[in-house]
């Protein structure tokens, strides 16, 4: 039997019947019960360890899901597991074996509009003999605890792949959340130095500092004078403006995109990985003059596999991100925690807890 304890209410679920976290409407997040993963011949069922809140799962809760008023949302695509079962047509992996699974592999769009969700105890991955990919093995010599992280730091791969970031950039992140975390963490693997965050958490901000940043309060009346002061400065038709050559927007609000892109002096690259709700104004005209490049970067195509090379260079720690950790059964106070930029970056959730 499984006992989940919702408010007060303590639920004892049947052996078949599994706690899976779905979204029911706008910030209505419920703890369900489902039926167990049954896996096919193409497919594998992993029982999932670790699922980190991502991002876009508060923006999903916020509006209400993918799926309609009518037809509740699974959530949770930032995961790591062992896979539990596999189906006979599956030869890349083995039951025990741990594993990351990549979750938009083969249209599953696990925690994003597909049937399956990461927030429960096991998760059925379909179709993962057709893509290897789907269900990859972690090296036995990484931590576990490096598994649900493979996922963000393969979108700050992917974005920083998007924008060719070479060691010789000068660049800024707008945003220290764990994707723009993950960001500072993979562009200083490449060697860059002298890289600013911008946020205005200081809790963030001091997370920033320690992984080797320069950290700035993005209400600092005198941002554009620090990136002159840290970066150089260059020339917009004798007009003195920031020498960075590279900026990532990681915050998804307008308002920061507007801001970087009259920051932004001659030639420099803007990298889009924040996701953008409403439309926002660009003043084409200095755009055109400066010859900057917008280069937006969503999701990842074949960065897991070189993320997971990094992690085994040692030379990263992705888990100076997480600051808190959840049982699956307080699944509601989590993703409180997560909304919280002052207190909480990275939030994990024990889904076997």
């Amino acid at each position: 039997m499984v006992s989940n304890i919702l408010g007060s209410l303590v639920v004892v679920l049947p052996m078949h019947i599994i706690p899976l976290v779905q979204i029911h409407g706008v910030d209505d997040l419920q703890l369900d019960g489902v039926e167990a993963p049954q896996c096919g011949e193409d497919d594998v069922v992993v029982k999932v360890q670790e699922c980190g809140i991502c991002g876009s799962d508060l923006a999903y809760l916020a509006m209400g899901g993918l799926t309609g008023p009518d037809s509740p949302m699974p959530l949770g695509h930032e995961l790591w597991g062992t896979v539990s079962e596999v189906g006979r047509h599956v030869d890349h992996v083995a039951v025990g074996d741990r594993v990351v699974v990549q979750p938009m592999s083969n249209g599953n769009n696990i925690g994003n509009g597909g049937p399956e969700g990461g927030f429960s105890p096991y998760l059925l991955v379909r179709n993962a003999a057709l893509d290897p990919g789907s269900t990859r093995k972690l090296p036995s010599q990484l931590p576990e605890a490096y598994g649900a992280l493979v996922e963000p730091l393969s979108v700050a791969q992917h974005g920083a792949n998007r924008v060719v970031a070479v060691a010789a950039d000068k660049a800024v992140i707008f945003g220290a959340g764990p994707i723009g975390l993950s960001l500072l963490q993979i562009l200083r693997f490449r060697g860059l130095e002298h890289i600013v965050v911008v946020d205005l958490s200081e809790r963030r901000l001091a997370a920033a500092r320690a992984m080797g940043a320069i950290a700035v309060r993005a209400d600092d009346p005198q941002l554009q004078q620090q990136l002159m002061q840290h970066h150089g400065t260059s020339s917009f038709f004798g007009m003195p403006m920031p020498g960075s050559t590279l900026y990532f927007e990681a915050t998804g609000v307008r308002a920061v995109f507007e801001s970087i892109v009259a920051l932004a002096g001659p030639g420099s690259r803007i990298g889009l990985t924040g996701v953008h709700k409403e439309a926002a104004t660009v003043d084409l005209m200095s755009l055109l003059a400066k010859e900057v490049a917008i280069i937006p970067a969503m999701g990842y195509e074949n960065e897991f596999d070189e993320v997971i090379a990094i992690l085994q260079s040692g030379k990263i720690d992705p888990t100076v991100m997480v600051t808190h950790r959840f049982p699956l059964s307080d699944i509601g106070a989590a993703f409180a925690m997560a909304r919280d930029p002052h207190s909480a970056i990275k939030v994990m959730i024990d889904c076997q807890a």
